[in-house]
């Protein structure tokens, strides 16, 4: 019998999960041993963990209180991770999580595979472990991206830019096919641009910037990175206009505006302070 329940706290597509789907409202699906799991997950998070700050003791007591009674719920492991990660907690959280991976490789191998390219950046540990889901269950998203996504973006901190290219290439490809124009995402195309600015495409480059710029017009960092571009390719005047454009909208705060940004800096994330 399959076990339903609704998270209240802690992700856009096919397989996706994102940080407030996971903390807000989202329907996770247990594998499915016993009804009596459901009771644990009632009392130890919903009036139990749920009920005090993220941070505290006694969210980490609850769990481990539902823990104890039965340690094969992934969702309880997830749980007791997650604020750990956020507390930049990485060998404490990662233990947890491998027990959620352990218990439901479905449903937690992949946002494992985010926290490592995101939060610990263990980058080809990253890659490995969403290779690996791919071959398990195909092509899908976690907290709002893809899985090509974050591979690009692990082999781009690698400084493996072809590599990167080369996936966020695949990647805006198949979205553009499977999904359509509108499903493109100004992160994705940000990334893509810079694997190219990073191996002097720069002409290319900004042709990718500036269809990042298309969805996201104020985006600082893309304008800052194509002024850059500009100024290499001999026009001057429209970088220096262009840079003087990107640092107002970053110091408005028009950045990257992921829901993880709070916690971590990402990627070429100019910070405006």
């Amino acid at each position: 019998m399959t076990i339903l329940i609704f998270a209240t706290i802690s992700s856009c597509g096919q397989n996706d999960k994102s940080d407030k789907d996971i903390a807000e409202n989202k329907l996770i699906e247990l594998n499915p041993n016993k009804e009596k799991q459901q009771e644990i997950i009632n009392e130890h998070l919903k009036n139990g963990a749920w009920k005090y700050e993220l941070y505290s003791r006694e969210w980490q007591e609850e769990i481990d209180k539902g823990l104890e009674k039965d340690s094969t719920i992934a969702y309880l492991w997830q749980q007791k991770a997650m604020p750990m990660f956020k507390q930049a907690k990485y060998e404490v959280g990662m233990e947890y999580i491998d027990k959620a991976v352990k218990y439901d490789r479905q449903d937690w191998q992949d946002y494992r595979a985010f926290i490592k390219c995101i939060f610990a950046k263990t980058y080809r540990n990253a890659i490995t472990d969403f290779q690996d889901y791919k071959k398990r269950f195909g092509y899908g998203y976690v907290m709002d991206h893809s899985y090509d996504f974050y591979i690009g973006l692990s082999y781009l901190q690698l400084n493996e830019f072809q590599k990167a290219e080369q996936i966020f290439k695949q990647d805006y490809e198949y979205q553009l096919k499977e999904k359509g124009k509108d499903w493109l995402h100004h992160l994705d195309l940000f990334y893509y641009g810079i694997s190219k600015y990073e191996q002097k495409d720069y002409s290319g480059a900004i042709k990718i910037f500036d269809k990042a710029l298309e969805i996201y017009p104020d985006f600082s960092e893309v304008q800052i990175f194509k002024s850059d571009c500009l100024r290499k390719t001999g026009k001057i005047t429209e970088a220096n206009e262009l840079q003087k454009l990107g640092e107002i909208n970053g110091r408005n705060g028009n950045t990257i505006n992921e829901d993880n940004v709070i916690y971590e800096k990402y990627p070429y994330q100019i910070r405006w302070y």
